[in-house]
């Protein structure tokens, strides 16, 4: 799928959820994305924004952010007890 379409579509679920308070419009859109965008989609605006992120709007954008995949804690850090 093109990346602008993506954009596009992530702008329009943030748009349906902005009238809520901005952490439930994140959320709302993050869960939207989880539960009805193919992994293959999310990858692919993962990468975009990564790349800068062009034409998210701000609740998109963090709700991107959102979608990163867990990163591991490197084997060498050490826990302090």
């Amino acid at each position: 799928m093109k990346t602008e379409r993506l954009v596009r579509q992530a702008n329009q679920i943030a748009e349906f959820f902005k009238s809520a308070p901005e952490t439930e419009a994140v959320a709302g859109t993050l869960d939207h994305m989880r539960k009805f965008w193919d992994p293959r989609m999310r990858t692919q605006i993962v990468v975009h924004l990564d790349a800068g992120g062009a034409g998210l709007n701000a609740i998109a954008r963090q709700a991107v952010v959102g979608l990163r995949p867990p990163q591991p804690i490197p084997s060498n850090s050490r826990v302090e007890r």
